[in-house]
């Protein structure tokens, strides 16, 4: 499912099985990025009654996902097609998505084997063609990604630790992206000020202090006459 609060602008997705990871795994996970102050969004501060649907926003509202694989990932169809979009955004440039292996192997995910396998098969035999082709992609695209994995008999506290760890380093690198964007922006603006105090500078030195426009007095019409004889009125109808 999904991760963030509502209120504030979204740092971190999470895209898991809540059946079996809400109150364990990810109860731990959520105190963690609480502590360190790491923004997210969880499905249970969603309204009850809306569409699921609207979570696919607070996949684009987010600029990291994690993908948070395990055994019973792959009986939820809306967890995999959270993946599929997780991927599309990845593949535009507009997220950054982290692989988890929660007692279950990579190349599990990556192949569709084992116990991971044997749910997403079942999944498969009650969807379309061109879904399950969607999904094969998704899950191949991202778990060839570099991941962080989690066996049995290890620490899950210092799981935990590593992840808070690599989503820090992440933010890092997308703030630092996001300044050196922001100066490129700023310079240009920077310049293009210049440039338009410069163009009035020279056009001053061209043309001469503005003046105001004097006032036209009715002049005397035979004066007029003598100054444009009909036969320079060619000069000005030409």
């Amino acid at each position: 499912m999904t991760i963030s609060s509502p209120t504030q602008t979204h740092q971190v997705f999470f895209n898991y099985r809540g059946e079996q990871l809400r109150y364990n795994f990810i109860s731990h996970l959520i105190d963690a990025f609480e502590r360190h102050k790491i923004k997210f969004i969880i499905d249970i501060y969603e309204q009850r009654g809306k569409d699921l649907k609207d979570l696919f926003v607070r996949i684009e509202e987010s600029r990291i996902a994690l993908a948070i694989f395990s055994t019973r990932y792959a009986e939820s169809s809306w967890c995999m097609d959270e993946l599929v979009k997780m991927k599309k955004l990845a593949d535009q440039g507009k997220l950054i998505v982290i692989p988890i292996f929660y007692k279950v192997k990579a190349k599990d995910v990556r192949g569709q084997e084992g116990e991971f396998g044997d749910n997403f098969w079942k999944l498969a035999k009650a969807s379309s063609g061109d879904q399950i082709k969607k999904w094969k992609e998704a899950l191949e695209c991202i778990s060839d990604k570099m991941g962080l994995s989690f066996r049995d008999k290890s620490s899950e506290a210092d799981f935990v630790k590593k992840i808070v760890k690599e989503v820090q380093r992440v933010i890092a690198a997308i703030e630092s992206e996001d300044d050196k964007n922001n100066f490129v922006v700023n310079g240009e603006s920077l310049r293009i000020a210049i440039s338009i105090v410069c163009l009035f500078k020279l056009n001053h030195q061209i043309l001469g202090p503005r003046r105001e426009p004097e006032e036209v007095v009715p002049g005397d019409p035979q004066e007029a006459w003598e100054t444009f004889p009909p036969d320079h009125w060619g000069l000005f109808i030409s």
